[in-house]
């Protein structure tokens, strides 16, 4: 049954909301950090909560149980010390480069040799899981892709805190975050298309079967809940953070961290249950 096989995947879930969180926050960082003014202190602080999020990751993938063969999805055993190294110094980074961004230091070399362990772990991961060959690649897209829409939103979402306190900083950041974001979503809503389109993943479903067959309840959650509502949502944070509604974009934002975390479980488990790429 659909509910069974995702149960069975859970520890694989927690393990791709986390590094999607620890990457997708990190990334937001650095990009935060060179195309927009966000203050130091409000980075460092992402850096901080990013380097958490990773370790718990690392945390994690430690404890990871062997596929049951009732799953879609087949480990490569090989890839399990890169993934794990990777993850372990994602976060040793992150915090490096939070507290040079206390200090004011633009520290591209950490910010690099971060991003580097942040590709390094979803690369890893994708090698893992995906079955190798163009099978990995697409996983490797689809967890780039959920990291960052995930990490975005709750960069995004601490940024809106920062307006709250300190009403006077430009509404520029805050408005490309959420423009980020809705790329993000916009990104991965075509990728669904395509993902059902040509049934892409382990199981090898035939195209558009996913939406009619066993496992459809949680295909058009994954749409709507996961996809399509928080686009909606992104567009009107950006209406509001435009307007210096700070209140209101905040707390969309809030809301979106929700819906894209749900979003992002149910991508997980339905690749991990069911072997449906979404």
């Amino acid at each position: 049954m659909p509910a069974e096989r995702i149960a069975e995947s859970l520890a694989f879930i927690n393990w791709t909301v986390l590094t999607a969180l620890g990457v997708g926050a990190y990334a937001a960082v650095v990009a935060g950090r060179f195309r927009t003014d966000a203050t130091r202190g409000y980075l460092a602080f992402t850096a901080f909560s990013a380097a958490g999020f990773a370790l718990l990751a690392a945390l994690a993938d430690s404890g990871l149980p062997v596929l049951s063969p009732a799953l879609a999805v087949r480990s490569d055993p090989t890839w399990e010390g890169p993934r794990r190294v990777a993850l372990l110094a994602l976060p040793i980074i992150s915090a490096t480069y939070g507290v040079a961004l206390l200090r004011g230091a633009h520290a591209a070399p950490i910010a690099v040799a971060g991003l580097a362990a942040a590709v390094a772990a979803l690369i890893a991961g994708a090698l893992s899981w995906g079955g190798g060959g163009l099978d990995s690649l697409l996983l490797f897209v689809e967890l780039a892709g959920l990291s960052a829409v995930l990490g975005g939103v709750w960069a995004a979402m601490i940024l809106g805190h920062w307006y709250l306190v300190t009403p006077r900083l430009p509404e520029a950041p805050l408005v490309r975050f959420a423009r980020w974001l809705a790329i993000g979503l916009a990104f991965q809503l075509a990728l669904f298309v395509v993902w059902v389109g040509f049934g892409a993943g382990p199981a090898g479903a035939p195209a558009f079967a996913a939406l009619v067959g066993p496992w459809a309840l949680f295909i058009w959650l994954r749409l709507l809940v996961g996809l399509v509502f928080p686009l909606v949502v992104s567009w009107a944070a950006i209406q509001t953070a435009r307007s210096r509604s700070m209140e209101s974009a905040t707390g969309l934002l809030y809301i979106n961290v929700g819906t894209i975390a749900a979003g992002t479980i149910l991508a997980a488990g339905l690749y991990f249950g069911a072997g449906l790429l979404v």
